[in-house]
């Protein structure tokens, strides 16, 4: 079924391609001063309803334009305006290279005309698209802006703390998460102090983050996607960044091997970066008042290269390699780390004049983690594998078909110990197979119906999941716009948590286990046999977009997600041939509305998100400790003075307290090693009784942000940049972990400031 809608599909395309009498112009969309690619410009043919907006890799197609001589306007935020002047005759197709350059002041008009040309043409339901210049309006704590404290702001993600804390996208746990870097999945992609991320927010091209109802070229979870583009380095000349903070420092280089010019058809460029925090041994000069005997013992290093070849028609290959490395060392409470390291290639192939394009990607990484808990046996979890992905574009005016394949292969290895202290070990191999297709059809930039269709083969369990996908947007009005997705996603990974952590500092990782030992046939107290091995969801969103004047924009979406089969650890596990795990079901539902104002150096994004979800294992109907009912945030940004280059800058963000299960009683308990234990003279260990499951909230949780910066113009191409931000402002005690044995409290980052300096050239 789905191979003869595939070839009908195809057949299609190609008697559109060869029995067009009009003309074609397509290429793509590049920075001049340095060579990179300019993804979302406007590419328009004055006087004419014929155009264009290039996509993420700068590509763009328009066809079946009458002959006749026309002149080009290419715009895009920031940049001068491009104009090209074209003739076309018969079926002319034209294939070019458009290199517009920065523009000195930020043109706020084009800033409007531009996203707004992407609210029209693309469906864009529960994704939010995140660039470096979206992320500079944040306080920059640390000295730099983060990928991770830009997420917290997001309609539907709730982070459970700023140490050690999670992120939670409209009820999906982290393991329910894909994030993808130039399509390789990255498993822990932020540190345990949350501020955090790995990523350096110069090397980010670009980042979609979608909080659900993803399409058909997405699998492999059942919650949320993050698809992360790094950009290519410099292709003109050697640059680079040096920032240095009280907690950590940065550096960025990059530059050409083989210099972009024009007479020149093939180039060669390379970034990298490096960025660490050395927090556990700064915190003991700046932050002596911080109340814990560890102060704040956060220590990360991430590693980042790339090497790219490109072409004068928009070919790419890039190589890249990453490692990143986390450490924590709470001396009274817990020892936990973890690793991952890869690498990998991704390519752009633009065959000929054909409106086609093909990428794909190759790597391998590793992933693996540690937690030495004081109170508790060690706990181990290793993850490797590689990821293949291939996928086809076919360009057809504003209408886009889009097939390929997914292949991936991981082993899983999770070791810890039973509540009698005797080791086990969970061991797996899987490959995971998929194929999709996706067909975007614009009518008259009235109406975007976007409907898709993957097959996910799952070898290990031996199971097949069709999932059908869609997105529709229909332009009202063009500053108002209804938009509606749907979708089913399946999942073989499993992540190991404790419910019986306040706050959780380790995830395992294994596959869905097979064995009945491990996971029963049903639902606690049901007859009913569960079919299949997989989790599974399913989802719907209905979204409203509102411009009421030009620089204001308003998002309302609602949503909900039907968990349909989760596996969770076996939280009522007695003796070992208990079983490990057990299965669940549950649902989450909301809605969340934002509002953005942003003209002439003022920025205010206002973001409310009220949540509820559920989970039930057939004993129990509970609220996960995710359960955030209210989640306020609020980013406010100004920037003046000559050149814009003072800005100061704010995030207040509430919360309401998440559930927990509060302990009961304690008592004493002595566990015999072998039958000649002395237990008259022994010692004995303290356990405790837990109340009914998480039917407590912790207190509500707040905290204000403030950043300031001031930036130096040395030259041209020369910038020095201040920046002081705090967090944190009027040092609310947040919860941040609680040891259940010796009820040790360690709360949330106090009033810290930072203080930095970066060197741009």
């Amino acid at each position: 079924m789905v191979k003869k809608y595939t070839l009908t599909l195809l057949l299609s395309v190609l008697f559109t391609v060869a029995f067009s009498q009009n003309s074609v112009i397509k290429g793509f969309t590049y920075d001049e001063s340095t060579g990179e690619v300019l993804p979302y410009c406007t590419i328009q043919l004055m006087g004419t309803s014929y155009g264009a907006l290039s996509d993420g890799n700068g590509a763009f197609l328009i066809n079946k334009i009458p002959s006749g001589t026309y002149t080009v306007k290419v715009s895009l935020l920031g940049y001068v305006d491009l104009l090209d002047t074209v003739t076309l005759t018969g079926t002319t197709t034209l294939t070019k290279r458009y290199m517009i350059s920065p523009n000195s002041q930020t043109l706020d008009a084009v800033q409007i005309v531009g996203e707004n040309t992407r609210k029209e043409q693309e469906t864009r339901t529960s994704v939010i698209s995140v660039t470096p210049k979206d992320m500079s309006k944040m306080p920059a704590i640390g000295g730099q802006p983060d990928f991770a404290q830009y997420l917290q702001v997001l309609p539907g993600i709730i982070s459970t703390g700023d140490q050690g804390g999670q992120l939670y996208v409209r009820g999906g746990t982290p393991v329910q998460n894909m994030l993808l870097l130039d399509g390789t999945i990255i498993y822990n992609p932020f540190h345990s102090i949350g501020i955090f991320s790995v990523f350096d927010m110069d090397i980010m091209s670009s980042a979609d983050v979608y909080t659900a109802g993803f399409g058909a070229e997405f699998g492999g979870r059942i919650s949320s996607v993050m698809d992360i583009k790094t950009r290519d380095g410099n292709k003109k000349r050697l640059s680079g960044k040096i920032d240095l903070s009280n907690i950590g420092a940065q550096l960025l280089l990059e530059g050409p091997l083989l210099k972009l010019k024009d007479d020149r058809k093939t180039s060669i460029s390379f970034i990298l970066s490096g960025k660490g925090s050395f927090l556990e041994q700064s915190a003991k000069v700046f932050y002596p008042y911080v109340e814990n005997k560890d102060g704040l013992p956060y220590n990360f290093l991430d590693l980042y290269g790339k090497v790219t070849l490109a072409t004068r028609n928009g070919t790419r290959l890039n190589i890249f390699g990453f490692n990143y490395d986390d450490r924590v060392n709470y001396s009274s409470v817990a020892k936990y780390g973890w690793n991952n390291w890869g690498v990998g290639s991704n390519f752009l192939i633009v065959p000929g004049d054909a409106p086609t394009t093909i990428e794909g990607s190759l790597a391998y990484s590793k992933y693996s983690s540690e937690l030495q808990d004081v109170n508790y046996d060690p706990k181990k979890s290793s993850m490797d594998g590689f990821t293949f992905n291939l996928g086809f574009n076919y360009y057809l005016g504003k209408s886009l078909l889009k097939v390929g394949i997914d292949v991936v292969g991981y082993n899983t290895n999770y070791e810890y110990y039973t509540i009698y202290h005797s080791q086990r070990i969970i061991e797996d191999h899987t490959t995971d197979l998929s194929l999709f297709v996706k067909y975007k059809y614009n009518f008259r930039d009235k109406l975007l119906i976007e409907p898709g269709f993957r097959l996910q083969y799952y070898y290990s369990l031996g199971e097949v999941s069709p999932e059908p996908r869609l997105a529709i947007k229909y332009n009202i009005r063009k500053n108002l716009r209804v938009k509606l997705a749907a979708g089913m996603y399946s999942q073989n990974l499993v992540a190991v948590t404790s419910d019986q952590d306040v706050v959780s500092l380790f995830n395992g990782f294994i596959s869905s286990p097979l064995e009945s030992n491990l996971l029963p046939n049903t639902l606690i107290g049901d007859d009913k046999e569960i079919k299949g091995r997989l989790q599974k969801a399913q989802h719907v969103i209905l979204g409203l977009e509102y411009d009421p004047i030009s620089p204001l924009s308003i998002n309302m979406e609602a949503y909900f997600k039907n968990f349909s089969q989760l596996i969770s650890v076996n939280r009522y596990k007695m003796v070992d041939e208990d079983s490990e795990f057990i299965w669940e079901k549950g649902n989450a539902y909301g809605g969340d509305i934002s509002v953005k104002y942003d003209y002439k150096g003022v920025y205010v994004w206002f973001v409310y998100s009220l949540g509820w979800v559920n989970r039930t294992d057939g004993k129990i109907t509970y609220h996960p400790h995710f359960d955030r009912r209210h989640n306020i945030n609020l980013v406010a940004s100004y920037s003046f003075g000559k050149r814009r280059s003072w800005e100061i800058n704010c995030r207040w963000n509430f919360g309401t307290g998440f559930p927990f299960t509060q302990t009961q009683a304690y008592y004493p308990h002595y566990d015999p090693t072998h039958i000649n234990d002395d237990y008259v003279a022994a010692n004995e260990d303290v356990y405790f009784l837990l109340a009914e499951f998480n039917q407590s909230r912790l207190p509500s949780y707040h905290r204000l942000d403030l950043g300031a910066k001031k930036k130096f113009f040395l030259g041209q191409r020369q910038t020095l940049e201040l920046s002081l931000s705090m967090t944190n402002v009027y040092n609310y005690k947040n919860i941040f972990y609680v040891n259940r044995i010796t009820n040790d409290i360690v709360y949330q980052l106090p009033f810290l400031y930072y203080f930095g300096v970066t060197w741009r050239f």
